[in-house]
């Protein structure tokens, strides 16, 4: 166990300007997607017990790249310190910690259709007929996104304010006029209310065929760690906490680049010695895709 850890420790220390270099390229794209996921950690302080951390994930949907950043808390300062001078797009769930960026100038927050839909999707078995309307107004949303998926960018724009805009207006109007006749605690009232007060971050989408009606990219990338969770149960440091985030980073943007992370990881591992810091980038997994089918 012990060799298999320095093994690794050591593969990480290769590996890192990598993970570095894919961070900062994420963070100037101009449209992330942030969420943040649960990681134990064993507390050498605590014999027995485990910390637990976060792993903040940042997905760039348009370039297809994403870095884990390890935290030990689910606070804001993980997240203010990597987005200190982000300008551009972001795309969250509605936890408070994220309200702050969008107060920033420099900074566009819009929300995800998909978290504001599970919570209609909750108050069916309560108020079926209500819910019912409002995820079938969705349903037409997302029938709108299928239509103009691979489309041009301008094209994307258009369509969306000329179908997917109408239904907006007419879905905000209708939970205007019924959120009065439900119990705010209510599931149902929970869910108008939540849409609501975030109503110009869901529908900000509209304005840029960039845009992503929700932030389930981020959330699928999110998934192989709710799997490690099941089979390692933990990280047996902070520092191991680190250098899972940097693999998860790596294998991420591998996965979603299609490249086969075992020989992307086999070839880079062999070559990341002796290879010229200027020429990083021909060893990160969406240019090394390219630069080996060109090969």
């Amino acid at each position: 166990t012990s060799t298999l850890s320095d093994w690794i420790h050591q593969a990480a220390e290769l590996l890192a300007p990598l993970g570095d270099r894919l961070r900062k390229l994420a963070l100037g794209t101009g449209y992330l997607q942030v969420d943040e996921t649960p990681i134990k950690v064993l507390d050498r302080d605590k014999k027995g017990s485990t910390h637990r951390g976060f792993y903040w994930v940042y997905h760039a949907p348009v370039q297809n790249l994403v870095f884990f950043d390890y935290q030990e808390s689910r606070g804001r300062e993980g997240p203010r310190e990597q987005l200190k001078g982000y300008r551009g797009y972001l795309q969250t769930d509605g936890y408070p910690v994220y309200e702050e960026f969008g107060e920033r100038k420099d900074i566009h927050h819009l929300c995800c259709m998909t978290h504001a839909r599970r919570m209609f999707t909750d108050a069916l078995e309560n108020d079926a007929a209500r819910a019912e309307y409002v995820l079938a107004r969705m349903q037409e949303l997302y029938a709108v996104e299928r239509r103009v998926k691979g489309k041009p960018d301008a094209e994307i724009t258009a369509t969306r304010k000329q179908q997917a805009v109408p239904i907006l207006s007419a879905l905000k109007a209708w939970m205007v006029e019924n959120y009065p006749a439900v119990l705010p605690q209510s599931l149902t009232g929970k869910a108008i209310s939540y849409a609501l007060h975030r109503w110009d971050k869901l529908t900000l989408y509209t304005t840029q065929g960039m845009l992503q009606i929700d932030s389930n990219g981020v959330e699928n990338a999110i998934r192989p760690v709710a799997v490690g969770r099941k089979n390692y149960l933990f990280a047996g440091s902070h520092d191991g906490a680190r250098r899972a985030a940097l693999i998860y980073t790596l294998l991420g943007t591998c996965k979603k680049n299609e490249v086969n992370p075992f020989e992307w990881m086999r070839d880079v591992l062999e070559r990341i010695p002796s290879h010229h810091a200027s020429k990083l980038d021909e060893l990160l997994p969406h240019n090394w895709k390219t630069a080996t089918n060109k090969s």
